[in-house]
């Protein structure tokens, strides 16, 4: 798949079904056995099956957008859920990902792909139990995928009704990218080749959920390095005015540019113009 880049599964948050290294129970020291000794129970032995899901997202009408298919069977008919499937025997979890998306909603077009966390809860599913590993995928605003009939993109605020735990899926993910665009480039998955920096603003603004500074941004990603200037512009309008400059992102792979830095909302009363830069 183009652009994919599976990360490490350390990259991913730990799920909550790690096992504790102290659980405060007393050590049993004397021989004699713990209630963790014998044979396994029949639910403790049982395989659970195990689903990949894929959270979409790109910015589309200056909005920040998911990619959901609705569901025509039970449970949860007529749903709307987050493509994927089963976990094939021989296959990596990334790889699977890619495999579903790309064979159920025709989506290839990947700019960047990371796991983001694994579900584990017994009552997540009617038919019985099942984790299922989510990935955050994103895809360029210069694209435009042919989906299935079935198949929509929705506003990650206004979804809609959503089969599973699919919808809490969904905003961990957009949390995950909100995060990531104040600490790293990782606007090169979500932004054209080529693009002016008030194009840059609208992209950010629509996937931070604020507005930004187009002044302010600007000059933090140019001081960091993340955004460098072309010698192309994009010739005046017939209103006039002058060129804008084309930039492009300096590096298309995921680098750390400030781990302490967080772009702030306006602040009340400031006209929405302004794009904090904590830590940079």
């Amino acid at each position: 798949m183009p652009g994919h880049q599976e990360q490490p599964a350390t990259a991913a948050p730990a799920s909550d079904d790690a096992p504790s290294r102290d659980d405060g129970a007393p050590s049993r020291q004397d021989g004699a056995p713990s209630r963790d000794d014998g044979p396994p129970s029949r639910q403790d032995d049982a395989r659970f099956r195990h689903e990949v899901l894929a959270v979409v997202l790109q910015v589309r009408r200056n909005r920040l957008e998911v990619l959901l298919w609705q569901r025509g069977i039970p449970p949860f008919e007529g749903r709307w859920s987050l493509p994927g499937g089963p976990l094939g025997a021989q296959e990596r979890l990334g790889a699977s990902a890619s495999r579903h998306l790309a064979t159920k909603v025709d989506l290839t077009s990947i700019a960047y792909l990371e796991q983001l966390e694994t579900r584990s809860d017994p009552a997540r599913d009617p038919r019985g139990r099942a984790l299922a590993t989510a990935y955050l995928a994103l895809v360029s605003a210069e694209v435009e995928p042919g989906i299935p009939a079935d198949t929509a993109w929705y506003p990650v605020q206004d979804l809609p009704p959503t089969a599973f735990d699919h919808g809490s899926i969904v905003e961990s993910a957009r949390d995950r990218l909100r995060a990531k665009l104040s600490y790293t480039n990782i606007g090169f998955a979500l932004a054209p080749g080529t693009f002016t920096v008030a194009q840059l603003r609208d992209i950010y603004a629509a996937s931070l959920g604020h507005p930004i500074s187009a002044t302010n941004l600007q000059r933090v990603l140019t001081r960091r390095g993340v955004i460098e200037a072309t010698l192309a512009a994009v010739p005046p309008s017939s209103a006039g005015g002058r060129p804008a400059t084309l930039y492009q992102f300096a590096s298309g792979t995921l680098v750390v540019t400030n781990p302490f830095a967080a772009f702030r909302p306006p602040r009340p009363g400031t006209g929405g113009g302004g794009a904090g830069d904590e830590g940079s």
